[in-house]
């Protein structure tokens, strides 16, 4: 009998088939107790296991590439943290087999994070999926991840670590479906850099049988178990409709009476740049170069090494605007050499920005490579600072341009409520503002991205953000300046529409969201979306506002 699930959805798209579930979880190792004489063993086994599972993960991350690698090398280090190895050669020397030793220390780090209020607490599949490849790497058992299967299928995990979601084929996994997780999640946005249609947040998503025939709707959020051929039927009617209207759309974003609306492409390095280019990005909204230092988290790369990466993507886009985001170290992207060990509540600590600003020779590097790069080319440069508070933020960061000799556009991100409440005076420092929707969701309503229990606040569509982010827009209209997006909000073709009514002047998104933003955009004059986004910011729930500039835009 067909039944109707829901859950969020955070990667368009239709996928219908048979249900396969991820490979169980490493299972508890018994807690037996080893002569002294062999503790020393144990902990080479120990240090081996975790070696060999980080450069597996970083071999992953080289193969998938672009955000996907930058994800997997963070969590490389993760395995690799100096005081999880030595409490687990403690807990070897005390009498623990190497795999008790691992699996009881991440149990240990795990509680002190979520009982410290880290930031970190809400890497909790990042965490657990560490431990279990190092525990069964130790206990000789194969890896926890995705099944073998030869026919395609769905797939169904409690949650999705990077390392798996990043070598999804695409030609096998249709979809899938999550318990835990948000709209902003690791795995989210990798879901739709791959355009795999995807749905998370779904309690009770594990109790489906293995076999089971369920049709996920990527964009809607529904699941409908066993689905009848009418259904079935109606899915990929209306999934043909919009690939078809997709293939339609081709040119520069714009409203359908001619309002212009540049879509452009977040990136994390030059691996991206082939998709946003196929995709027919605009240009880059968002470029982040936290690839280039996660690479090797003891110190800053060259100058040199830099040159290199940044001419590569701004050679992509002749003619076009390049929008980069220096370095965002700190909170959930640690870096030896630059982030504080020991702050009680990194996301909250010194980060971006802040972070640039205590080390001023790793912010000019950056700039001063980011001026060679694009020496002779024909490209809009922009170059934004991240977690920007204040002016006073905002002016050190356009004096720092201005020393580093850099002939570009500076801005400010408006991550952090402050700096939306104050924007017209942070722009009279700088000459433009990008909204990074994600971060300025979770400082809004104290709601860790990475937690699907409070994903409902992370929601995009929640007025009050609506509202942060029409008061940026407005601030940077009265300045004469732009105001655009470039937090996963923009890959929301509905809402795309909204925060053009809400007086957004560019969209960035992943490569895999342009075509659906641009067809929708291209459905309704400016006038409408500014009804639906007056409509949006006029409800109390995130549900409400969305309900409402549907019935807008429809014409209801």
């Amino acid at each position: 009998m067909e039944t109707t699930l829901r859950g969020v959805g955070v990667s368009h798209g239709v996928a219908i088939g048979e249900v396969r579930h991820m490979g169980t979880a490493v299972l508890e190792p018994p807690a037996k107790q080893i002569p002294a004489d062999e503790a020393e063993r144990e902990q080479g086994r120990a240090r081996q296991a975790v070696e060999a599972v980080a450069a597996d993960l970083i071999a992953r991350g080289n193969l998938a590439g672009g955000e996907a690698q930058a994800v997997l090398e963070a969590q490389a280090m993760m395995a690799q943290d100096p005081e999880l190895i030595a409490d687990v050669e403690r807990r070897i020397a005390v009498g623990s087999t190497a795999e008790r030793g691992v699996y009881d220390a991440f149990a240990a780090y795990r509680a002190l994070l979520a009982g410290a209020g880290e930031y970190l607490a809400g890497r909790v599949a990042d965490l657990d999926d560490v431990r279990n490849r190092i525990v069964a790497r130790l206990l000789g058992v194969p890896m926890p991840g995705v099944p073998d299967s030869d026919e395609p299928y769905v797939l169904i995990a409690r949650d999705l670590a990077p390392a798996d979601t990043a070598l999804l084929d695409p030609t096998l996994v249709l979809g899938f479906v999550t318990e835990e997780g948000g709209p902003t999640s690791h795995s989210a946005i990798l879901a739709r850099a791959l355009g795999v249609p995807a749905v998370v947040a779904l309690p009770g998503a594990g109790e489906l049988a293995e076999g089971t025939v369920i049709a996920v709707d990527g964009s809607t959020g529904e699941i409908f178990v066993e689905p009848s051929a009418a259904k079935r039927e109606e899915l990929e009617t209306d999934a043909a409709a919009r690939k078809a209207a997709l293939a339609a759309s081709t040119g520069p974003g714009a409203t359908s009476d001619g309002h212009k609306v540049p879509l452009l492409a977040n990136i994390g390095g030059p691996a991206d740049v082939p998709a946003a280019v196929e995709a027919g990005a605009e240009g880059v909204g968002l470029f982040r170069t936290e690839f280039l230092f996660l690479d090797d988290s003891k110190q800053a790369p060259s100058e040199e090494k830099q040159v290199e990466a940044y001419r590569t993507v701004l050679e992509a886009f002749p003619e076009g605007r390049v929008v980069v985001r220096v370095l965002d170290a700190g909170a959930d992207k640690p870096l030896d050499f630059l982030t504080p060990a020991d702050e009680p509540n990194p996301a909250l600590g010194v980060r971006g920005l802040r972070t640039l600003l205590d080390h001023p020779e790793v912010l000019r590097t950056q700039l001063t490579a980011l001026a060679k790069a694009a020496e002779g080319l024909p490209v809009y440069l922009e170059v934004m600072a991240p977690m920007v508070a204040d002016r006073t933020d905002a002016k050190a960061f356009a004096d720092a341009c201005r020393d580093a000799g850099l002939q570009a556009k500076f801005g400010a991100m408006v991550e952090i409520p402050s700096a939306a409440l104050r924007a017209r005076s942070i722009l009279q420092e700088v000459e433009f503002l990008s909204l990074g929707t994600n971060d300025l969701a979770q400082y809004t309503f104290a709601a860790d991205r990475q937690v699907g229990a409070v994903s409902r606040l992370q929601d995009p569509w929640q007025p009050a953000l609506l509202d942060l982010v029409a008061l940026s827009a407005e601030s940077a209209k009265a300045e004469g300046k732009s105001c655009g997006v470039c937090g996963e909000a923009a890959s929301d073709p509905l809402l795309a529409c909204v925060l053009t009514g809400l007086g957004v002047t560019s969209l960035s998104m992943g490569a895999a969201s342009l075509p659906y933003v641009r067809a929708t955009l291209a459905k309704h004059t400016l006038a409408q979306c500014e009804r639906a986004a007056a409509a949006a910011r006029a409800a109390d729930t995130a549900e409400e506002a969305q309900v409402a500039a549907q019935a807008v835009l429809s014409g209801e």
